[in-house]
């Protein structure tokens, strides 16, 4: 006898899922495999996703931690998030061809630290310790030029030598509201303090994130398909908790607790920018075959950006 299925209404946040910049990464990625043949070697993931890394790996890519991994006379590319200048440089000591798939609104952070400590200014740079995009910016100027703030406190109780020669740059993926309180400490602390020229934090993370306020209040709880080591999904978790809503992060589908959406009516399901629209419909297919699910479109900001690929590629 068939069982009848409770029903679930489910609302899907617009926009999610990837972003320009991840976009574009993948592909280069891809291009690279095509015009140079496998292996591609990719130093540190692409974009902080296992199933594009494992489908890319089984496209020919190979994912290294380090250059010295990188034998001689392959071609390497750089991921998403940005290198050390030591790292470009290293590969052209070797006589390595590489490719720069760092995301470019992560490249214009890169110069204009560069400009903000050529014009004798100490940088407070707000972000995560250990993100690789932390590591690459910081990797752009010389050391001690900057300092990481990680939180208000930190803000709170920061004692720099020169407080009238300070300036302040963001990681791209973080926290709008955090960022914002963050920033609020340090105007209020140091008036004269320089400000990035327009916002620093990425236009998919800032949308990402209203979307899920937007749907916030209309759910009982939320699912965000990300990886944990992914900055930017790991705060949409944040963002929806925030708005009072039981939330969670998920690799895939298959990561569902069925026994944590007891009582759930209304769901709400977003993806990180790294994370591809195939794992939505994964997981809205796998919700159907336990509950009578009705999707309800929610209309979002519609993303226009594209980036351009790297010289030599665009033929490929």
């Amino acid at each position: 006898m068939a069982t009848s299925k409770r029903p679930l209404t489910l609302l899907i946040a617009a926009p999610r899922g990837f972003c320009a910049g991840v976009d574009r990464a993948i592909h280069i990625v891809e291009l690279a495999i095509q015009r140079y043949g496998a292996p591609v070697y990719v130093r540190h993931e692409i974009v902080h996703n296992k199933f594009v890394v494992d489908t890319l790996r089984a496209k020919g890519a190979v994912f290294v931690r380090e250059l010295d991994e990188v034998p001689d006379g392959v071609p390497v590319v750089f991921s998403a998030h940005g290198v050390p200048k030591a790292v470009p440089a290293k590969a052209e000591s070797r006589g390595l061809s590489y490719l720069d798939a760092t995301c470019p609104l992560v490249s214009k952070v890169h110069r204009q630290a560069e400009r903000l400590v050529e014009s004798g200014r100490h940088i407070l740079f707000i972000g995560h310790a250990g993100h690789p995009e932390v590591i690459g910016t910081f990797g752009q100027v010389p050391e001690g030029a900057m300092t990481l703030i990680e939180t208000a406190e930190d803000a709170e109780t920061l004692a720099p030598t020169d407080p009238s020669n300070l300036a302040f740059l963001t990681q791209t993926t973080l926290s709008v509201d955090d960022t914002a309180e963050i920033i609020a400490v340090l105007q209020r602390r140091f008036p004269e303090i320089k400000s990035p020229r327009g916002e620093d934090i990425c236009y998919a993370t800032s949308n990402r994130q209203s979307a899920v306020k937007e749907i916030a209040g209309r759910c009982d709880a939320m699912l965000v398909i990300g990886a944990p080591y992914s900055s930017n999904s790991v705060r949409l978790v944040e963002v929806a908790e925030r708005e009072g809503v039981r939330a969670r992060l998920i690799g895939r589908a298959a990561e569902i607790d069925f026994g944590w959406l007891d009582g759930v009516e209304t769901l709400g399901l977003t993806a990180g920018a790294s994370a591809p629209e195939v794992l939505v419909r994964e997981v809205v297919d796998l919700l159907a075959e336990h509950f009578e699910v009705q999707e309800v479109p929610v209309d979002g900001v519609e993303e226009r950006m594209v980036f351009k690929l790297p010289r030599g590629l665009e033929a490929a």
